[in-house]
């Protein structure tokens, strides 16, 4: 998961201020400028910093979350192998189910991943970290699946595949 183009944009943005504070900084001692004017770059320059340090620690931690996704979700797959065939078996006549219910209901690619995910009970943030989408992408496809569904949100949408197994 990488910066949007906003966010590299506002990264790029704040570099160059950052090396034209510098420079600046640099031409200003060596012309005998002021120290108020001197002081004032070096703040200007030390928050330009903070805020490009800031926006690479928050593009580590949504790394962090997005591999902690991926190992929850590695793990019940892991588990699956391992059970006994019948609970196997079940499992996939209900991903063949959900996916007939899928097509039925003509969800697009992006929307039965959604979906899927959704079934799964992830949030709308982690299936817009796993996809690396935003979230409102994720929330509009998830609108566009209840509406197909004819249900009124995820409660209903899960519930909808739960039903008759019960």
């Amino acid at each position: 998961m990488g910066l949007s183009t906003s966010d590299k944009l506002i990264f790029l943005l704040t570099a160059a201020v950052v090396l034209a504070s510098a420079g600046d900084i640099v031409s200003d001692l060596s012309h005998g400028a002021p120290m108020r004017h001197v002081m004032q770059e070096v703040v200007l320059m030390t928050l330009a910093a903070s805020l490009m340090l800031r926006m690479l620690w928050g593009l580590r931690q949504k790394q962090r979350l997005l591999e902690r996704l991926k190992q929850e979700l590695a793990q019940p797959r892991a588990v699956a192998t391992a059970v006994n065939p019948l609970v196997e078996g079940a499992r996939q006549r209900l991903s063949a189910a959900v996916d007939a219910q899928f097509r039925d209901w003509e969800l697009s690619p992006s929307e039965r991943e959604v979906g899927v995910m959704l079934i799964k009970g992830l949030s709308i943030k982690e299936i817009a970290a796993l996809r690396e989408t935003h979230e409102k992408t994720v929330r509009q496809q998830a609108s566009a699946i209840y509406r197909k569904a004819g249900v009124p949100g995820r409660h209903a949408f899960a519930a909808w595949f739960i039903e008759d197994l019960l």
